[in-house]
């Protein structure tokens, strides 16, 4: 895609001008979290410095005002992912609270001792532990659908699970850890055909993928806003209307409520109902900002522009000897994870940073994934829109320098 704007792009991402131990800083942690373009950071910086206050409560200037951007950024979320309304879309932390706040409110009202559970064996420890909590405490069973060595869902032992039982799938759209894209549209159909519904963890899809939730039929699609190059600390839960209005609150408190006597409270309607307590205005308005700026660049563009980087790391990795790709799906995201003989990857993440390339090296709260590969870590490299060939260059050279170092 020669004529994708990079340069451009970049430009607009005031950190990569950064010096990291005096060397330009080439940024390869977009699956832990992105960076933020100036678009992100004034319209943040524009609300604390002209419209900032409380929402939906005040009447005056200033609480409108909050109130018009916040209810925008909303409608903004809506678009994104083409969701039917606006009451679809509930702001929450992130992608870890989305999937709690299923747990604790559709799961409880929804799921008994001897029920089934469905995720698959690559998930984020956010897609796992809420489940395991809500097992314990119906009773409810936990069942994992398994994988490939190459990180791909194994669909005929999935849809083998899928039984009388079955009371939900929750599975991840994109592995964190592998980068492996899963077959979800084919995993809904089968699961929609036994009338189980499905929650996508979409958190590492979101900022890759042009996202539909009509035409995927999903019924929750959760996703944080720190990896769509918005804020930290907002997320959003997306789930079809009839399911959050049969769902009672997550939590109480102010601005989820319709009427509050001492011997009962009645609750607010859609969104309103899971959104208790003052948000995160700010926050919210920045990932409105986060959308304008990737619809104005396209989501399929994006797409395109980073499957280039990731096949052309891949053929760049596969020339260095010791070195092992760990996920290698047919269908895969932007995401490298590999290994080194010899060398741990905190050692390649240490080493790399010294020469300015920030990694990710660890478990990736994928702990299950790396217990497959029989690997305690790995080494990950993750790309994004703003990325370059130049600077997977510098990071495989950075890697093949480290490995003269340790022989």
């Amino acid at each position: 895609m020669t004529n994708f704007p990079v340069a451009n792009i970049r430009a607009d991402f005031p950190i990569l001008a950064e010096k990291i131990r005096n060397k330009p800083l080439v940024y390869l942690d977009n699956a832990a979290s992105c960076q933020k373009p100036n678009a992100v950071i004034d319209s943040i910086s524009n609300l604390y410095r002209h419209d900032y206050a409380n929402i939906h409560r005040g009447v005056h200037t200033l609480s409108v005002r909050s109130t018009d951007k916040f209810e925008a950024a909303r409608e903004k979320v809506r678009g994104f992912i083409n969701a039917i309304s606006s009451k679809e879309i509930i702001f929450v932390r992130g992608t870890t609270e989305a999937i709690n706040l299923i747990a604790q409110t559709y799961g409880k009202a929804n799921i008994k001792a001897g029920d089934e559970i469905i995720i698959t064996a690559m998930e984020h420890h956010s897609n796992i532990v809420p489940w395991q909590m809500l097992c314990e405490q119906t009773g409810a069973v936990l069942k994992v659908a398994p994988m490939n060595m190459q990180g791909e869902l194994i669909y005929d032992a999935f849809e083998a699970l899928l039984n009388d039982k079955t009371r939900l799938v929750a599975v991840a759209h994109m592995s964190n850890a592998l980068g492996t894209i899963n077959p979800v549209q084919k995993i809904i159909a089968a699961a929609h055909a036994k009338a189980i519904p499905v929650m996508l963890d979409g958190a590492q899809a979101i900022p890759h993928l042009p996202i539909d939730v009509q035409e995927l039929d999903c019924d929750f699609y959760v996703f944080s806003g720190h990896k769509l190059y918005g804020p930290s600390g907002i997320g959003v839960m997306y789930g079809k209307q009839a399911l959050l209005e049969a769902m009672p609150p997550y939590q109480g408190g102010g601005d989820m409520i319709k009427t509050v006597t001492f011997e009962k409270s009645t609750y607010a309607g859609l969104p309103y109902k899971f959104e208790a307590g003052t948000p995160s205005i700010a926050d919210v308005v920045g990932l409105g900002a986060a959308i304008d700026y990737l619809n104005n660049i396209g989501m399929a563009a994006i797409a395109g522009y980073e499957n280039e980087l990731l096949v052309y790391a891949t053929g760049q990795a596969l020339q260095i000897k010791g070195l092992k790709i760990i996920g290698t799906a047919t269908d895969k995201g932007a995401i490298l994870s590999f290994v080194l003989d010899r060398i741990h990857p905190h050692d390649i993440g240490t080493m790399l940073d010294s020469l300015g390339v920030a990694i990710r090296a660890g478990h990736h709260c994928a702990m299950p994934v790396m217990d497959f590969y029989q690997v305690p870590a790995t080494a990950r490299a993750s790309f994004a829109m703003y990325n370059t060939k130049e600077e997977i260059d510098v990071f495989i050279s950075g890697i093949k320098g480290l490995i003269e170092v340790f022989g």
